[in-house]
């Protein structure tokens, strides 16, 4: 039986975990969560790093996910049918709304950013394209397991984190928002997950009307609320891009 390389494994290891919880990470955190030695992990991230699969920051030192493995995800992600039907309504959503706009599928028990579509304004951004997402606290995440049974079992069973005070991690109270988000056809997250942040996201369906995504919005709560509740433009400016991309995967008036 052939033997697994161990450096390729590290290095594996480090993008897996370079691309979930924070964007960025130090040497040590790396080590540490790797159970690797600074000099180890340090020989593998400047590989990494020399191959574009790694970014160092130059004023923190921190590393992210470089951009020549973003480029190489999105080889991947450019023959999904989802992204290519949703690629002109997802820009039309962000120049209506003005905000930054996400499209999300189910993978590995959170949700998995295949489109990301820049706020339409000259502020610094980073593209999130592969970035993973939790589905208990997140606007993408509650709609996917509101109307998906895996994402629902896998939201259920999983860890929740309480990411701030207002993160309803209980089952019963989780629950209870799905029931909801399937009553009013959208998911809200106002600073569940960050801090000064708010979401809103619709469910897309194929032609067998099957949940197979969610797009929604995402910027600052003073933008994206009035009074402590989330716009109503902003709301249907969702909902009605959902309904778009739906119709054009062949599943009809929702």
């Amino acid at each position: 039986m052939a033997r697994n390389i161990q450096s390729l494994e590290r290095a594996a290891a480090m993008l897996r975990l370079l691309a979930g919880g924070e964007r960025r990470l130090g040497l040590s955190d790396i080590a540490s969560s790797l159970g690797l030695a600074k000099g180890t992990a340090h020989g593998i991230l400047r590989t990494l790093q020399q191959e574009g699969f790694v970014e160092q920051e130059a004023a923190s030192g921190r590393y992210q996910l470089g951009a020549e493995l973003l480029r190489l995800g999105t080889t991947y992600l450019d023959v999904h049918e989802l992204r290519a039907r949703a690629l002109v309504w997802t820009d039309d959503l962000a120049r209506a709304s003005g905000e930054s706009v996400y499209l999300g599928v189910l993978h590995q028990q959170g949700v998995l950013i295949v489109h990301h579509v820049f706020r339409p304004d000259d502020s610094r951004q980073v593209l999130e394209i592969g970035a993973m997402q939790p589905l208990h606290s997140t606007a993408l995440g509650k709609v996917l397991s509101a109307y998906d049974p895996v994402a629902h079992s896998e939201a259920l069973d999983s860890d929740r984190k309480a990411f701030t005070d207002l993160t309803v991690c209980d089952a019963e109270g989780l629950e209870q928002l799905l029931d909801l988000t399937r009553a009013r056809g959208y998911a809200a997250d106002v600073e569940e997950t960050w801090t000064g942040v708010a979401s809103v996201a619709a469910p897309v369906h194929d032609r067998r009307r099957m949940p197979v995504g969610a797009v929604g919005i995402t910027g600052a709560v003073e933008r994206l609320c009035r009074d402590g509740e989330l716009r109503p433009e902003m709301i249907a400016a969702v909902r009605d891009c959902a309904r778009a991309v739906s119709r054009d995967l062949g599943a009809g008036r929702f």
